[in-house]
């Protein structure tokens, strides 16, 4: 190549890498400007215009990838918290206002804040995972980087490799939460639940104030010397809504056991139990009544069993109806994960329909996707459980969908 032909060649690639600097006017492609003129004298000294071109190529190719990485762990971690917020706020605000009734300090809310989140994050990190790549394909599409990009020679293939790299560490992320964050999460959360019911239950109980932290229970006491003691205590049972109960004892005093489980000692009163045919009015010297806090039951739940336990517990369990629900929430574990491996190719494809919309129209088709998604996966399930279907094709049925409709739309926009 004569020098005159380097000099054209040369002059060439630097108004390529200007134009891009001047209309993106980032850090990143001033960054590919420099390493332009870098390549100058290379074609001067004659050195192989293809080498050189590969090396400065492979080099800005590293410098894209991470900008675009950097921003999409950005947008990840914003979604993923916002997400996590927003489908906690029910769970939150009816738990604050059940366990408020029994003194819990803000303290106590953000420790039960905290287990709560692994249990979520089971279903926000795919979700976050494709608003972050449509907010960020999205913006360079708005902005005209996609077409820049592709116009220096890069792929559609290798402007999404950073997708592929962040979804691979989602996916492996998915699995440590499903397998064991979420349930180490639910069993703390129970803990921290009954740990504030016996402690804090007692010291709820005012002298001369109506409490009703008791499901169905209605507590008056007259004086209160001590934190778990009483005296003239009026108790209204309606737990068993056939017959009501009315207690009246001259002292008592809450106590716990083992499992943390709460009882109240009355001693020297008497209980009037109302029938449709009648009522019966029982004296005693003693009497131990049973106090359960107005929230969830403690027991063990799927929620609290790793993938082995949730197969294991299938295979014992004799009721098919219980039996499915266990193979259910194990397939739920896995195919949510396994949905960050598919909406990688989702994704890219998807932000070149926001056009100018940017941000703003990457978030409302993220929103729809996952809106479809759920309504199939919900529908699935109940399906599964009506006995319609069997219990993978409910729970994996939606996945393929998604995934054949990501593996066609990234195809199909490969191939442009």
């Amino acid at each position: 190549m004569t020098s005159d032909k380097r000099r054209v060649t040369s002059r060439k690639i630097l108004t390529l890498y200007g134009v891009i600097a001047a209309s993106i006017k980032t850090r990143l492609y001033s960054e590919l400007t420099r390493r332009a003129w870098l390549l100058y004298p290379f074609y001067n000294r004659g050195v192989e215009n293809k080498d050189s071109r590969t090396i400065v190529y492979l080099t800005d190719m590293k410098i894209i990838h991470k900008a675009v990485l950097k921003e999409l762990a950005q947008l990840f971690l914003l979604s993923l918290v916002s997400l996590n917020f927003i489908l906690m706020m029910d769970r939150v605000m009816r738990m604050s206002r059940l366990l408020s009734g029994v003194g819990a300090s803000l303290s106590d809310m953000v420790k039960i804040i905290l287990c709560l989140q692994p249990q979520l994050m089971i279903l926000t990190i795919p979700m976050s995972l494709l608003l972050a790549t449509l907010l960020t394909y999205g913006r360079l599409n708005a902005d005209s980087e996609l077409v820049i990009l592709r116009a220096v020679g890069m792929s559609f293939r290798g402007i999404s490799a950073p997708v592929f790299i962040f979804g691979f560490f989602c996916f492996l992320g998915g699995l440590l939460v499903s397998f064991w964050l979420a349930p180490f999460g639910a069993v703390k959360m129970r803990e921290t639940i009954s740990t504030i019911v016996r402690q804090k239950a007692p010291m709820a109980i005012e002298a001369g104030i109506f409490n009703t932290a008791f499901k169905d229970v209605v507590i008056l006491v007259r004086d209160k010397p001590s934190s778990g003691s009483m005296k003239g205590i009026f108790i209204y049972d309606n737990r068993n809504k056939k017959e009501p109960k009315v207690l009246v004892a001259k002292e008592g005093e809450i106590t716990a056991d083992n499992k943390n489980n709460l009882s109240l000692h009355m001693k020297n009163g008497y209980m009037h139990i109302a029938r449709d045919e009648g009522s019966t009015e029982i004296f005693f010297d003693g009497y131990n009544l049973s106090l359960n806090v107005a929230t969830e039951s403690p027991s063990r739940k799927t929620g609290e069993m790793t993938p082995a336990e949730l197969l294991d517990a299938a295979s014992k369990e004799k009721d098919p109806n219980e039996a499915i629900q266990y193979r259910l929430e194990f397939h739920r574990r896995l195919s949510l994960p396994s949905l960050c491996l598919l909406l990688i190719f989702l994704g890219p494809p998807l932000s070149l329909l926001s056009g100018k919309a940017g941000k703003l129209g990457g978030l409302i088709i993220g929103m729809g996707v996952f809106t479809v998604f759920y309504v199939m996966l919900v529908y699935g399930e109940n399906m599964a459980r009506a006995g319609h279907l069997p219990d993978y094709a409910g729970a994996w049925t939606p996945v393929a969908v998604i995934g054949a409709a990501s593996l066609l739309s990234f195809r199909k926009a490969a191939s442009r």
